[in-house]
């Protein structure tokens, strides 16, 4: 893998802006969220960061937008800092194969998530993360806060309440896990803070910043470390295969890259030891994934040359 790390990508998301614009204002915004459903689905925003700490971005890279599932990452990342890995017990490593707010698979395996991006899984984390922190929340959106050195991140609260007026099936997931002894606090307090976790509104250049954790194998932005270098590589490795819904496999193949898509439009990617990106694009293909947001990921690990593989 080629050392790029001090590389000016400006010029090459450029070039990569202008090879997807054909693409962007393709698909459908998420519309059974009615907050995102009226998002203007032309805008495209890229951003890459460095080891270093430099941020490069084209289009609508500063612009926020509702992170939902991307969220997901970070508060695993925060529940196995915080636990360890027992929270491996609760929730497995597997593709599930079906949608993510499915509950057919949770019957078949006595209330165990196959993973934690799917909803029963992240669930399943930020229940562990309340029991850990006490606020599930607030502890998460401090951190991404500090990670992306920007203090103004916030939660959106007419998403939230959107979320919650329209989470029956999110409902039914908790008290479905609940009746198995899969989840520890009140359903309804977990409700709260998980539709507040997926209303946090970040920018591109937020989300690379946030990410760069992945990227240096634990260490954060302080040069502290959060993870041991074995938990990082455990995180981006359900991000290649679990990170994109059920297209996961069709991702891997595309990218080559740890991701972490949102039906807000958002993917994080991870080049572990080089970078973190960050793409968005509102509109959605048919699996709830940016169909620009993609088209960019695949332009740049073919131009560079890197991924995991």
């Amino acid at each position: 893998m080629p050392d790029v790390a001090r590389t000016d990508y400006g010029p090459l998301l450029e070039r990569i802006a202008a090879d997807i614009a054909p693409l962007i204002g393709s698909g459908t915004p998420a519309e059974y969220i009615p907050a995102l459903a009226s998002v203007d689905r032309r805008q495209f925003g890229m951003a890459v960061a460095d080891l270093d700490g430099n941020v490069f971005g084209v289009g609508d890279w500063r612009v926020p937008f509702s992170a939902q599932s991307i969220t997901k990452v970070f508060a695993l990342a925060l529940a196995l800092a915080e636990g360890g890995d027992s929270l491996w017990e609760r929730v497995g490593r597997e593709p599930s194969g079906n949608p993510f707010n499915s509950l057919v698979q949770l019957e078949y395996e006595n209330g165990i998530p196959r993973n934690p991006f799917i909803n029963a899984g992240a669930l399943v984390v930020t229940d562990r993360l309340q029991t850990l922190t006490g606020d599930a929340s607030s502890e998460l959106l401090e951190f991404l806060r500090q990670e992306s050195q920007n203090p103004d991140i916030g939660f959106d609260a007419e998403v939230a309440a959107s979320e919650q007026e329209h989470g029956d099936r999110n409902a039914a997931v908790a008290h479905f896990m609940a009746s198995y002894g899969n989840i520890d606090n009140p359903v309804p307090a977990l409700l709260e803070h998980y539709f507040w976790q997926c209303s946090i509104e970040m920018s591109c250049a937020d989300l690379a910043r946030a990410g760069r954790f992945l990227a240096r194998h634990g260490l954060r932005a302080d040069g502290t470390r959060l993870l041991t270098r074995s938990e990082a590589k455990q995180i981006n490795a359900v991000m290649l295969t679990c990170g994109t819904y059920d297209a996961a496999g069709e991702f891997a193949y595309r990218v080559g890259l740890p991701g972490k898509s949102g039906v807000g439009g958002g993917i994080v990617a991870v080049v572990p030891g080089q970078c973190t990106l960050a793409v968005w694009s509102p509109g959605l293909d048919a699996r709830g994934n940016s169909v620009a947001g993609v088209a960019a990921l695949d332009r740049f690990t073919t131009l560079t040359g890197l991924s995991v593989f």
